[in-house]
């Protein structure tokens, strides 16, 4: 990597090795973000709500400096970095707050790798979701609130309540 800049990154994972990953990221004290989510768990004698990754195979990690890239990919678990070519692909901040702030105060989120047409950005102003970008899109004849997930080709989608916003273009 010839010109590092320090910022947010992705890292992708072996199946199931999301939260394995994150114990060995914070014992080298590395930045990392799990995006998860609560979801309900059935097996023949009980039910339990559990949590399971927003994008499953996928941690964003927070690089300081080229050592912790080097040490972040010599992690067990990790199978690389996303990138574009030959270098790691630099997640904007923007993506890692709208994501933290969706997951903090919305509870029915839905997580879809469909391409959808660019829709009408919005700013939320007021309410629980103060802060977050979103673009308002129709899905089925109902407008929801689609956060972009960039580089990982992902994307949240939450219902859309009129009067529970105030936005802005």
């Amino acid at each position: 990597m010839k010109n590092f800049t320090n910022g947010w990154y992705v890292i992708y994972t072996q199946p199931r090795y999301e939260k394995k990953v994150c114990d060995s990221l914070e014992s080298l004290n590395i930045q990392f973000f799990l995006p998860v989510t609560k979801k309900l768990k059935i097996w023949s004698d009980r039910k339990k709500y559990v949590d399971t990754p927003l994008f499953p195979s996928y941690v964003f990690i927070y690089l300081n400096d080229k050592m912790d890239l080097f040490r972040g990919q010599n992690i067990t678990g990790v199978l690389s970095y996303v990138r574009m070519g030959k270098e790691p692909v630099k997640v904007c901040e923007n993506v890692i707050m709208d994501l933290k702030l969706v997951l903090k105060n919305e509870t029915d989120i839905e997580v879809s790798d469909m391409y959808f047409k660019p829709g009408q950005k919005i700013n939320i102003q007021q309410g629980p979701l103060k802060g977050l970008s979103c673009e308002i899109i129709q899905i089925m004849g109902r407008k929801k609130m689609l956060v972009r997930g960039g580089v990982i080709e992902r994307n949240i989608i939450i219902p859309y309540i009129q009067d529970q916003y105030i936005c802005s273009n």
